[in-house]
């Protein structure tokens, strides 16, 4: 079995950090996650520099990137004006955000839910005739810590007006870290029917991160977000932190016989060049304990 790792830390992970890198930082570390293998990098977005400073430079980063063959580099947007910066940066894909709840929205692209799934229609439109990818994702589709639970029936909706709309695929997003593997099935449940594959961006905020991720293996989701060292959180969401760790859910998967071409070793060394960057501890684990073989040859 084989899945796609989308490493978002050079973006989700950086975002919400005390520590500011320079682009040209952040374009190393996009270039040492694609030399590890990591074969979808979400390497920066195009969003306010203002409300996110951490983003600053996307521009730069793109040009510091040394592309590889068989690498997927990807950059969020959350409006129209950061989908002709991206355009205008020659990235080879573009993702998509807005959330389910029009509290969190609002916060966090200064809209409502209802405009949020019209803007990425009329991108997926342009991008269509642009000869660009578009995957999307849905935000605090699991909860919301301004409205609370979130229906499954409407993030099921959201997700059918998408592939409607032409996105290549669909993933949905536990923000704040609240989901249980129970939801992750039945969500993932009512979206594989809609016919385009099915990607998951969670947070370990409550500790229950990777249990999500193999639930949702288990379900049948092929793309999965994650981000170097465990660095995440979002500047609009209060008490969210880090995504769950690249290097930890590699070694799950490949304990599980499940393929990610990804060399869990350079991942590693990764984490921990990123860790002196960031001059902190960062919160995954697997770099800090090495890797082992779990089953006896």
């Amino acid at each position: 079995m084989n899945v796609t790792i989308c490493d978002v830390g050079p973006r989700d992970g950086l975002q919400n950090q005390p520590v500011t890198l320079a682009p040209d930082v952040r374009a190393e570390l996009v270039n040492l996650l694609a030399a590890a293998g990591v074969p979808r990098i979400e390497a920066t977005s195009f969003v306010s520099e203002r409300h996110v400073p951490q983003m600053a430079g996307a521009d730069e980063v793109v040009a510091g990137i040394e592309r590889r063959d068989g690498v997927m580099y990807a950059g969020l947007v959350v409006n129209e004006r950061g989908y002709d910066r991206l355009l205008e940066s020659g990235l080879d894909e573009v993702h998509v955000a807005f959330a389910a709840t029009d509290e969190f929205n609002t916060r966090n692209a200064g809209m409502s839910t209802e405009d949020g799934v019209r803007m990425a229609e009329r991108i997926l439109e342009r991008a269509a005739a642009d000869g660009i990818r578009v995957a999307t994702t849905i935000g605090v589709a699991f909860g919301c810590p301004f409205a609370g639970a979130v229906a499954p029936g409407h993030v099921e909706e959201l997700a059918g007006r998408l592939v409607a709309a032409g996105t290549a695929e669909v993933a949905v997003a536990d923000t704040v870290g609240v989901g249980v593997p129970a939801q992750v099935r039945d969500l993932v449940g009512r979206l594989l029917p809609l016919g385009v594959p099915v990607g998951i961006h969670l947070h370990n905020t409550r500790n229950t991160g990777y249990a999500n991720a193999y639930a949702a293996l288990e379900a049948g989701v092929t793309i999965f977000d994650a981000s170097i060292g465990g660095v995440g959180g979002c500047p609009f969401a209060p008490r969210a932190t880090g995504n769950i760790a690249t290097e930890d859910l590699v070694y799950l998967l490949h304990g599980q016989g499940v393929e990610t071409g990804i060399d869990l070793e350079e991942l590693l060394e990764t984490a921990r060049w990123l860790e002196s960057r960031l001059g902190r501890e960062l919160e995954g684990q697997v770099h800090k304990a090495g890797t082992f073989a779990p089953v006896a040859s």
